[in-house]
Parts: C-alpha cells; structure tokens; sequence
C-alpha cells in the first residue's frame, strides 16, 4: 500500500500534550515553504502532482485502486477539525477518488472523538482507515502525558470503527512518564486483545518546545535510552506477530525538523530494524548456544530477511564474531520468510 502523506500540524487538537510539537518534528510534505496548516488549493495541488495519473496505470486497474493507496491526514485530530474544514479536505481527496487515482482516505485522530454520528459522516466521505492515538492503556500513564482521555475511550472508539467497516490503526507511546516496560507490554496486549488492523509504535523522544522537554531539563523524566528501546520493542513485535497483527511503523520518521529538534530518547532513522535484528539476534542466541557450536555450522534464512538478520550496519555480523565465531548465515531462498533453517529443521521466529 502506498500512502500520501498530508500534515495539518496540530489541527483541530484540543489539547497539547506533554510531549507533541508537531511543527518542530516534521517537515512539511505539501510545499516545503508551507509551515502552517496547508489551505484545500495547496492540497490539491500536491495531490496532483504526487499522485499517478491515470495513463500511467495498467488498463485493467480498477476503480478504485487494487493496491489500496490511500490520501493520508496527519499531524492533528482531523474529526475534531471545523466540519467545513473537514468537508474541504475530504471533498479534495474524493476527486482523486472517483478519479481512479487513489482508492481511500486515512485519518489520524483521537480516541474521544469518534462518536458514531462522525464515523458515519467520515466513512461517507471516502474515508477508509482511521488510525487512532491511543498511546497507553494506563490511565495514570495517560493523565500525565496530558492526554484528556480514557484507558475506556481507546477501547470505545476501536470498537465503534471496526463496527462500522473501518480498517483500524493504534497508535501507541512506550516510555511515557510513569509508563516502564511491564506498562508498554500490557498497554500493547489490551490493544492486540481490540483485534486492530495494524498497530504504530512510537517510543516517548523529548522534542525542544514541550511540556516534556521542560520535564526532562528538571530532572523529573529520564527518557529510555535507544538499547532499552529496542528491546522493549523487540518484545512487542513478537506479540504482535503471534497474533498475526503488523507493526506498519516502529519509531519515528527520520526527518530534519526532528533532529534539529532532538533534545533525548530513543530515536535512531533505522529504528525498525534494530528492532527487527534483535529479534533475529534472539532467535540466534536461542537456536545456536555456545555448547552447539561444533555440531551447528550455518544457519539459512531467506534473502529478504538476510539484512535484518546480520543487523543494521552489521551489528549481528560482529556479534556473531565475538561470540558464535564457527557460525555463519547464509541466504537460503527455500526457507520460508520469518524462518530460520537449522540442521535441516525450520523454526519459525515467532516460536522462539
């Protein structure tokens, strides 16, 4: 799926929580002169010019598209947004709709606000998948990040956009303060127990302007540092593979705006792959232990995970160096993906 990202930097938020500074952790992607939120002309002229036109699509592509691309609004709470606004915005991304160009429309919004009179009005309007800002499923966490909504609200609002047809995304914060890793762990199983259609993931960083940042700088928040990070999140991605559930994202974007900004936290522009290679690097650790070294020579993965597996920059290469020096890693295109081969056996990595 291809998405086309619109960002309207903290429009229609009621609130500004402790740790969000939109405008100083994303550049725009309209027209890099824009900052503010962009008008419907600016849009639409972008969505012109960045989505395919339709001699460019295969003859026997339907409307809308197969492959589910979709006009993407975030950066604020777009339910929340003037009706009129909103009407602007959707009314735009429907033209490219009916058009052929793109088959739906994506918004991020909050939990508290999606009763079933909007979710209706939306799902009208072209819209199709609605990821929501959960970001913890513990009040006390919730309440000091200065969200001004409810463990009971991200249950609700899930519940109401899958009753109605949406695909459904949840957005989560590990590391929030008074948030540990036991809280990422259980806020993500009561997520994964919603059933969503995805889920982002998006580790606590502290961002120059936020309620956070002035937190941080007093002492009274100590941000993960990246190694915790990964592997709390190593944890969540096996979860959500066991119940067969995709992280579509693990930390943030890398973006300019973002590192200028960057005062703490665990950000790192390849952070899902650290990610990915930790799990693989377990899965190694668990199949290969030190005694099996004479009777264990290589291990065959499949070429598509062969990167994942040797680790961002070679860091499972060297680790293997140093502590497993007889074993190598090999691609293997007859083991499945998300396997490994081992003395002629295949483990699955969500099994290890």
């Amino acid at each position: 799926m291809r998405i086309y990202p619109v960002f309207i930097p903290h429009a229609g938020c009621p609130h500004r929580c402790l740790f969000c500074a939109q405008d100083r952790s994303t550049s725009p992607s309209v027209v890099p002169e824009v900052t503010a939120v962009p008008d419907v002309n600016t849009v639409y002229n972008w969505l012109d010019s960045a989505l395919p036109l339709l001699k460019d699509m295969p003859r026997h592509e339907a409307i809308p598209l197969q492959d589910g691309s979709e006009i993407a609004f975030y950066g604020g709470t777009f339910s929340l947004l003037p009706l009129s606004q909103q009407a602007q915005y959707l009314e735009t991304a429907r033209h490219f709709i009916t058009c052929g160009r793109v088959a739906g429309v994506r918004i991020s919004t909050r939990p508290d606000a999606l009763d079933d009179e909007c979710i209706s009005r939306l799902i009208a309007c072209g819209v199709t998948t609605i990821e929501i800002g959960c970001q913890s499923f513990d009040n006390s966490v919730l309440a000091a990040a200065g969200r001004g909504h409810t463990v009971a609200d991200n249950s609700s609002a899930i519940q109401r956009c899958q009753n109605a047809g949406l695909q459904v995304g949840a957005q989560l914060m590990p590391g929030l303060p008074g948030g540990d890793d036991d809280e990422a762990l259980m806020s993500l199983q009561q997520a994964l127990e919603l059933k969503p259609s995805f889920v982002r993931i998006y580790p606590t960083v502290v961002i120059a302007g936020t309620g956070l940042a002035e937190l941080w700088a007093s002492g009274g928040y100590k941000s993960w540092t990246l190694d915790e990070a990964v592997d709390v999140c190593a944890d969540m991605l096996h979860l959500c593979r066991r119940v067969d559930i995709p992280i579509i994202r693990l930390g943030l974007h890398g973006d300019p705006q973002l590192e200028k900004n960057l005062l703490a936290g665990p950000y790192h522009p390849a952070f899902g792959q650290l990610v990915r290679s930790r799990l693989w690097r377990r899965a190694l650790f668990k199949t290969c232990p030190n005694n099996e070294q004479l009777t264990i020579d290589h291990v065959g993965v499949n070429p598509d995970d062969l990167s994942d597996v040797l680790g961002h920059r070679g860091e499972n290469r060297q680790w293997l160096k140093t502590t497993r020096p007889l074993l190598r890693v090999m691609a293997d295109k007859a083991v499945e993906r998300g396997f490994l081969r081992v003395n002629g056996q295949c483990l699955g990595l969500v099994d290890l």
